[in-house]
């Protein structure tokens, strides 16, 4: 029963402060993923806040279950009055005796810090979630830990907090993964394609930042489109900054389609990319999702589509044994042959990026190349698929999260060694 809660063997966490427990993302998810009711919970929750207004754990539940439901405005009001009561909030998984993790994050939706409560599945990992802003001055009083982590992802709203983490967490001592917010801030879509630009083995499509206004003289014919973005010429693909997972994203052919597009989007600036035929031998787009721990692959998933714009939820996995059947190969032999294949590109993408851990979306070109289309540290990794469905997942996911954990378990050890 999800509100169980699993024997505590840790002591630390005997003392563990009233009102710091929360259930947390990966349980409150996994149920409305698997099309539970969540009803019964949030009336659980909102009775405790009832009887007690500064509950502040069952404040930031709720949250989690209205940006669950799509209901990100009203999520991110709670979560900012869970915070401005506590900073600091507790995710046990299993019995607690793992390593103790403590995660630097920042308020905002699932793609605004990396999913470790995700990435611990299975484990017996403590994960306690810091919230940071502007406002932090020191990175004290931190809940007793093994390791900590930069979660903060990339985004417009992220830029002045990830500035500012880069100077607290040059005063901070201790181990921290991901320790290099200024690298972070950096993985946007343009800046991704200017650091792979001269590898040959990876096609990461030149992207241009644009101004609405420009774009709209271009389709009007009062600026050639090479004026706005040098070398770029029809198919382009369009989207507003600091979106993910296709949002307002469109394959544009001509200025009319880009007149259309411009009226419809209100977005001051924009993202102009060429359009890559990323389509297989079978007719199919596919996609990858990898994620890079201490520089080893593990696979995440593959969907194949019918459509350029390739979600894993739209794209009938689900529903085809012959779309399921061909990831399944790829996750199983993703070690023999998809990374033995992209080893070039794989240890280009770790040099490029020296963090602990980031994930790539991407695809196999026909002529051998990498196609990488975002490159982040936030991008949703889970094991909640239908294990009677897609039975070869579990094992994926455990040696991913199994490789996460024992990142952890290294880094830890190293910092003991060295104080020693």
């Amino acid at each position: 029963m999800l509100m169980t809660k699993a024997p505590i063997a840790d002591p630390a966490l005997l003392n563990m402060p009233a009102g710091a427990r929360i259930l947390g993302m990966r349980r409150i998810v996994s149920l409305v993923y698997a099309g539970h009711d969540v009803n019964p919970l949030w009336n659980e929750l909102m009775q405790r806040v009832t009887v007690d207004p500064t509950a502040a754990a069952a404040l930031l539940d709720m949250a989690i279950i209205l940006q669950t439901l799509g209901r990100s405005d009203e999520a991110r009001q709670i979560l900012k009055s869970a915070v401005q009561m506590r900073r600091d909030y507790c995710v046990v998984h299993g019995n607690g005796t793992g390593p103790r993790l403590v995660a630097f994050v920042t308020e905002g939706d699932f793609m605004a810090n990396t999913p470790l409560d995700f990435l611990l599945a299975g484990s017996d990992c403590v994960l306690w979630l810091h919230y940071v802003d502007l406002e932090t001055s020191m990175l004290t009083d931190l809940p007793k830990h093994d390791v900590a982590f930069m979660a903060i992802g990339e985004s417009t709203e992220n830029a002045p907090l990830l500035a500012h983490m880069q100077t607290l967490l040059a005063k901070f001592d201790g181990p921290v993964m991901n320790r290099n917010p200024g690298l972070i801030a950096r993985l946007t879509r343009d800046g991704v394609s200017a650091m792979l630009a001269n590898e040959p083995s990876i096609l990461s499509p030149f992207t241009h930042r644009v101004s609405h206004a420009d774009l709209m003289a271009v389709a009007m014919g009062v600026k050639r489109l090479d004026d706005c973005a040098p070398g770029l010429n029809y198919p382009l693909v369009v989207r507003p900054i600091s979106t993910h997972a296709g949002n307002g994203m469109e394959r544009i052919t001509d200025s009319v389609e880009l007149v259309t597009f411009l009226k419809a989007q209100p977005a001051p600036e924009l993202y102009v990319a060429p359009f890559i035929d990323f389509r297989g031998s079978d007719g199919y787009y596919n996609k990858q999702r990898i994620v890079f721990i201490n520089g080893k692959a593990f696979a995440s998933h593959m969907a194949l589509s019918d459509h350029w714009i390739v979600h894993y939820l739209s794209a009938g996995m689900e529903q085809s044994a012959a779309k399921r059947a061909v990831e399944q190969a790829w996750m199983e032999n993703f070690d023999q042959d998809f990374a033995l294949r992209h080893k070039e590109s794989f240890a280009a993408l770790c040099r490029h990026i020296p963090l602990d851990y980031f994930g790539i979306d991407c695809a196999e070109l026909p002529d051998g190349r990498l196609l990488v289309f975002e490159l982040d540290v936030a991008m949703v990794v889970h094991d909640m698929d239908d294990p009677i469905v897609y039975p070869y997942k579990q094992a994926a996911m455990r040696k991913l999260f199994d490789g996460f954990v024992d990142a952890i378990r290294q880094r830890a050890a190293a910092a003991l060694e060295k104080a020693s």
